[in-house]
């Protein structure tokens, strides 16, 4: 047998084959276990070399689960930061000890940090698979689990990290619910007077449910024409500012939209610090009431429903379709970049490959025209070749 491999017989009468290197600096042997010699034979080879680097160091006992429970408590300290290099929120603390208790600890809890495999993580995924949870909750779910392994990486407890490069389900595709113009009035109209206001502004502002929640009186300029936008509600019953800085933010006030604000601000009697849409002036909304009030009141009407979240899908195919420009549509929506926006809305975007040929064929036929006929170019002259025949293996004919 081959040097610093050593062969095992499994109860079932399988052979598995455990390699191993010495580490000078912990005086310990790095063992690890493999189903065929070949693999064996490559792990030890590759680990005697990191170990020569100084890259490759003894399993640590450290176990997920207690991983997990420093993961969480680092957050809250902010002793652990996130990959962009800010304090993680409440939210996004509390939505990881969720994924972390209902999913990741019974299924990983008890492994080695530094034995988690690659193979580990895909049956976990498939498991997850199986329960029938979505692309993105699986994606979420993997999100702490992604951290406790960059963590053990920064701290050398592994050398590689088993989620890098791992392929994941993606949801399927869903037809947004987007409203016209048209149908956006229709369906606020037939709401309740005192819910039309809150509507609009998902409407004709694209505020999220959680900005429209904590809005005060005090951010909205009705001289300017601007909605600023400076915290959301968080779920634990909070207000919090926005997660990216993109997502505060000042919000044009559409004139349609600002007569629907004065009316309600009339209406409620509300100034300074109190809350636009709240139950009462300290208290927000609670969203699944305002959502029965309409249910009830677009099925009398005999209307399609649609979200709070659709209205912001409505929004941004407004702007679009009134020639708003993607920087100018990442900065109302709140999208920390201008590739967010253009994954999530770009589909909508006018112009595709032969609207874009169009347009270049007359700008360069407009510039380039002009700087013939600028170098005094005899009229009656063909300037650069643009809409006819290619100089490129075109016909030659003699002077």
């Amino acid at each position: 047998m081959a040097e610093g491999i050593e062969v095992r017989e499994g109860k079932n009468g399988r052979k598995s084959y455990r390699a191993s290197v010495w580490s000078p600096n912990d005086e310990k042997l790095v063992r690890k276990t493999f189903p065929t010699l070949a693999a064996a034979k490559s792990w030890r080879r590759d680990a005697a070399a990191e170990m020569a680097a100084g890259r490759l160091r003894p399993p640590s006992p450290l176990t997920v689960e207690e991983a997990a429970d420093e993961l969480l408590d680092g957050m809250r300290t902010g002793a652990i930061i996130s990959k962009g290099g800010r304090p993680y929120k409440p939210s996004t603390i509390r939505s990881y000890k969720t994924a972390l208790r209902d999913r990741v600890l019974p299924a990983l809890g008890g492994r080695r940090v530094s034995e988690l495999r690659r193979a580990d993580v895909n049956e976990f995924v498939k498991k997850l698979q199986q329960d029938r949870l979505s692309g993105s909750t699986i994606k979420n779910t993997l999100d702490p689990l992604r951290v406790i392994l960059r963590e053990a990486r920064d701290s050398e407890i592994i050398a590689t990290d088993p989620l890098a490069g791992l392929r994941l389900p993606s949801d399927e595709v869903k037809r947004d619910r987007i409203a016209t113009p048209e149908e956006a009035n229709v369906l606020i109209e037939a709401l309740p007077p005192e819910d039309r206001a809150l509507w609009a502004s998902a409407f004709f502002a694209g505020l999220r449910r959680g900005e429209l929640r904590a809005l005060r009186v005090s951010d909205l300029d009705v001289a300017k024409a601007e909605i600023a936008v400076e915290r959301t509600w968080d779920d634990s019953g909070v207000p919090v500012t926005p997660k990216s800085e993109a997502g505060r933010r000042r919000v044009p006030m559409f004139d349609l939209l600002r007569g629907y604000l004065i009316d309600h601000l009339l209406d409620c009697r509300r100034g300074g610090e109190d809350l636009v849409f709240g139950r009462t002036a300290s208290d927000p909304f609670t969203p699944s009431t305002v959502r029965n009030r309409a249910l009830a009141a677009w099925e009398d009407a005999g209307l399609e429903p649609i979200g709070l979240h659709e209205c912001r899908h409505s929004f941004a195919s407004m702007l679009i379709d009134a020639g708003g420009n993607p920087k100018a549509l990442q900065e109302a929506l709140g999208h920390a970049s201008i590739q967010m926006t253009w994954d999530r809305y770009g589909h909508l975007m006018p112009g595709g490959r032969e609207e874009l040929r169009e347009r270049l064929d007359g700008y360069l036929s407009r510039r380039l025209g002009a700087s013939t006929a600028d170098q005094g170019q005899p009229t009656g002259v063909a300037g650069p070749h643009l809409g006819s025949r290619s100089r490129v293996g075109g016909p030659h004919h003699a002077s």
